[in-house]
């Protein structure tokens, strides 16, 4: 995710750094944190991380103007860990801000909750937990290490009525973090954070998706995956896309402007945009995605999925990163393509859980747009204040949550610190430990402490005052 305030300190002004939006120093959307409900679910040991090499098949039908989508979905997925898996829960992300909706009063209907399931089957569900994000489900037998499982239910999501990630913009609509996906149990037990608005909450493990989207003809449909339209019923198209390894599915969908370039290292980059998008900044958009998928490949490991989707508007606030693709807004000067490419693998293929973890896909992700612009980082600790001597860098969002006046940290101390770092390494030394980092931990799991024994392997000298100095712990 980038922030969605476009202010750069002085020491950073210059032409290529004042269209960036990199630094987080307002957050205009409150954080939905309820209160009592955070960490892991209880119920730890068996350290490997399941359900994994999850399956997701998807059937949806959406409505005139793509504000309604309802179908079935299936999810198979298999034990990992060495003890018998009695339950799966599934994260409806989708419900995040608006909760359980609105209950009924006399003479006046009550709003459900944006995401609803429904005709479960292959378990048995449990009331809606976590402000209805988190849906546990019985299985009929406890399920053993290697052996596989699934479950279908009907779906529905409705477009909330807001300009962000799952919202929409005008006749355009954003579905980020719609489909309800599998949380994760590992030796911390489940994973069963709660949603917040900025930032995020997501933690998920790399698994397939097959989504069949059938809408209207006059509507542009970019998604996740590898995706191709074909014609439908009188009217109607259907988009399907295929998504292998991926940590989630995202789409978008109105009458877009369309255009599509292949890198010369061979990905497809295909550009979504809404009219009245300003033309300059389409345009450098496009450029710099070209550039930027070649340059992460090279820097980080070949970009393994073949397409990726630029969807731009105008209103939208910042920009959000999905596998595969990004929500962008856009003004003459640009947007913050460069920042949400770099998740592609700081969060897409080298996954972390970002509600414990933020720093390390943000702080990643910016120290890559840092890079590919050139910015001179030397002086940037001068913007930098902690507020108190037990601030961290390595804060979960439970921290960020109830600071969010000082989580513009993780785009400016973390950059910063991984800047130090490579002078602290070497140039070279850096650009090995990142590329055998991101090889080492391809389409897998990411955590502060993996990271910190890298980064010690490639130098004699302790790297302990360094991780304490820059509040790395």
């Amino acid at each position: 995710m980038s922030p969605l305030g476009t202010f750069l300190p002085a020491p950073w002004s210059h032409p290529a750094g004042r269209r960036l939006f990199v630094v987080l120093l307002v957050l205009l959307l409150a954080v939905g944190t309820p209160a009592g409900v955070s960490g892991a679910a209880a119920g730890g040991g068996g350290s490997a991380a399941t359900p994994d090499r999850a399956r997701y098949d998807v059937d949806l039908r959406s409505d005139a103007d793509g504000g309604r989508w309802t179908g079935r979905q299936r999810v198979s997925f298999r034990n990992a860990s060495e003890r018998p898996l009695r339950e799966v829960y599934l994260r409806l992300w989708g419900n995040g801000e608006d909760g359980c909706g609105t209950p009924g009063t006399p003479g006046a209907p009550g709003v459900p909750s944006p995401v609803v399931v429904s005709g479960l089957r292959g378990g048995t569900a449990d009331p809606l937990t976590v402000n209805c994000t988190a849906l546990r489900i019985a299985l009929p037998k406890p399920l053993a290490r290697g052996e596989r499982a699934s479950v279908a239910f009907d779906v529905s999501v409705t477009v909330p009525d807001r300009n962000a990630r799952f919202g929409r913009e005008g006749a355009f609509r954003f579905l980020g973090n719609a489909l309800p996906v599998l949380a994760v149990h590992d030796a911390a037990g489940w994973h069963l954070d709660p949603y917040v608005a900025v930032g995020e909450s997501f933690y998920a493990l790399a698994g397939d998706f097959r989504v069949r989207l059938d809408h209207p003809s006059g509507m542009a449909v970019p998604a996740t995956g590898r995706t191709r339209t074909r014609p439908g019923a009188p009217g109607r198209s259907v988009t399907l896309s295929l998504a292998e390894r991926v940590r989630d599915f995202a789409w978008a969908a109105g009458p877009f402007r369309t255009a599509a370039q292949t890198t010369p290292g061979g990905v497809r980059v295909k550009s979504f945009w809404a009219p009245g998008t300003p033309a300059a900044g389409v345009r450098l958009a496009r450029a710099e995605a070209v550039a930027a998928v070649d340059r992460f490949g090279r820097e980080f490991g070949r970009y393994p999925y073949g397409e990726v989707d630029l969807v731009m508007t105008s209103g939208f606030g910042g920009g959000m990163e999905y596998p595969g693709l990004v929500l962008l807004g856009t003004t003459e000067e640009g947007n913050a393509v460069v920042h949400e490419l770099a998740h592609q693998w700081w969060y897409g293929i080298v996954g972390n859980d970002q509600y414990a973890s933020p720093w390390l896909d943000e702080s990643f992700a910016q120290y890559a747009n840092f890079r590919f612009y050139g910015l001179e980082t030397r002086d940037c600790w001068s913007d930098v204040y902690w507020p108190d001597d037990g601030a961290e860098l390595t804060a979960s969002m439970d921290y960020w949550s109830r600071h969010r006046g000082e989580y513009h940290l993780v785009y400016t101390a973390g950059p910063c610190a991984l800047a130090d770092l490579e002078r602290t390494l070497g140039g070279d030394a850096m650009a090995r430990l990142l590329e055998r980092y991101a090889r080492d931990h391809w389409y897998g799991v990411s955590t502060t402490e993996d990271f910190k024994r890298a980064a010690q392997s490639m130098t004699d000298e302790d790297l302990g005052p360094f991780w304490e100095s820059h509040r790395i712990r």
